[in-house]
């Protein structure tokens, strides 16, 4: 049996220091989804032998692979990483660390072609090999800049006959080891990076809408607690008195524009996204001022929440309620809801008030 084939090990860098300095759960979950997206991105029939936290080890047996196709399957996984993180960081709702920080994470690749075999641990496949050994230890290595497609000698030698992009600037460089010197080859893949750019999001938003109720209150607690405490699927039925329940939540782990939820009422269920989102000064870390909205799946009717820093310890909320523009419906909300709702809302307010004194956030920068 021919034991020999490729090993691919694409490596998320900066993942130690991000698990290590950031808020634990919502880091999980983003490196959760990045691994998704490199193994979504699969396209020339890699094996998984295993994920190993912030890595992949791929596999495919066969003879020696095209530096072509090897290349395009490294720029599918990058560019498919970055645009994933692009797209979040446009669309995040949430201010902790790891959010923020996640724009910062890169990709590196290891190839290398040589010999290894598989076992099998109850329901657990596993590879071995000396060429399994010298792809785990090219993941430490002396070049400065994390995000590059590294190959070793014995598939670097194919490179000259390859048709690979002119963008590529390769380096030479080895790896000492106990057992010996691994030399191989390199190059920067940061200008696949700089070349992307995010899709912007759908528009969600109501284009002819009325204001029928606007309510305000200030809380004693800071701006961003008072913002997760508001907006987090899983706080909000403990102080919002219209809700019963929310589920089926579509990105549920992090919340981002675009993302949609259904509310359980007292008669029925609302299907609702997450239609807006922004805070000023804009590119800040701890704003000023933060708008939120949410509109129904058929564009009927919306809610914003305006939430404004007044001082550290304390914070303003306005809640604006929208009609579509239709004379019958907003005269009927006027005679009949509007003072059912005002009641509601208030007595929500009150028990938010209390709520947020007990929140703990994750962690912020």
């Amino acid at each position: 049996m021919n034991n020999k084939g490729l090993i691919f090990l694409p490596d998320i860098s900066g993942f130690t220091r991000f698990v290590n300095e950031v808020e634990i759960d919502h880091s999980r979950h983003i490196i959760q989804e990045l691994l998704e997206v490199i193994i979504n991105s699969n396209q020339i029939g890699l094996e998984i032998s295993e994920i190993e936290g912030d890595a992949i080890l791929f596999y495919k047996y066969g003879e020696k692979p095209e530096l072509e196709e090897i290349y395009k399957q490294v720029e599918k996984m990058f560019c498919e990483f970055h645009k994933h993180l692009i797209a979040y960081d446009h669309r995040r709702l949430c201010q902790c660390k790891a959010c923020a920080g996640a724009i910062e994470l890169t990709l590196k690749v290891i190839t290398h072609y040589g010999e290894f075999t598989g076992y099998n641990v109850k329901n657990f496949s596993k590879l071995i090999g000396k060429d399994i050994i010298v792809a785990h230890q090219l993941l430490k290595n002396d070049i400065a800049q994390h995000e590059y497609w590294l190959l070793t000698d014995n598939l670097a030698e194919k490179k000259v006959t390859a048709h690979l992009p002119e963008k590529l600037d390769w380096n030479k460089s080895a790896k000492q080891t106990e057992t010996g010197t691994i030399p191989f080859e390199y190059t920067q893949l940061t200008h696949l990076k700089n070349d992307l750019d995010a899709d912007p999001p759908a528009n969600l938003e109501m284009k002819n809408k009325v204001k029928v109720l606007s309510l305000y209150r200030e809380f004693d607690t800071d701006m961003l607690t008072l913002l997760h405490g508001v907006v987090d699927f899983e706080t909000r039925k403990l102080w919002n008195m219209y809700i019963k329940d929310i589920d089926q939540v579509s990105d549920s782990a992090l919340p981002r524009l675009g993302t949609s939820h259904r509310c359980i009422l007292e008669k029925g269920h609302a299907i609702m996204y997450t239609s807006s989102y922004s805070y000023e000064p804009a590119n800040s870390y701890m704003p000023e001022k933060i708008e939120y909205g949410e509109t129904d799946d058929k564009k009927t009717h919306s809610v914003h929440f305006t939430f404004k820093k007044i001082s550290e310890t304390r914070s303003g909320l306005t809640a604006d309620f929208y009609l579509k523009n239709n004379p019958i419906t907003i005269a009927l909300f006027k005679l009949m809801m509007k003072k059912k709702w005002e009641k509601m809302f208030n007595q929500s307010f009150q028990k938010l008030e209390e709520f947020v004194k007990e929140l703990q956030l994750p962690a912020l920068n």
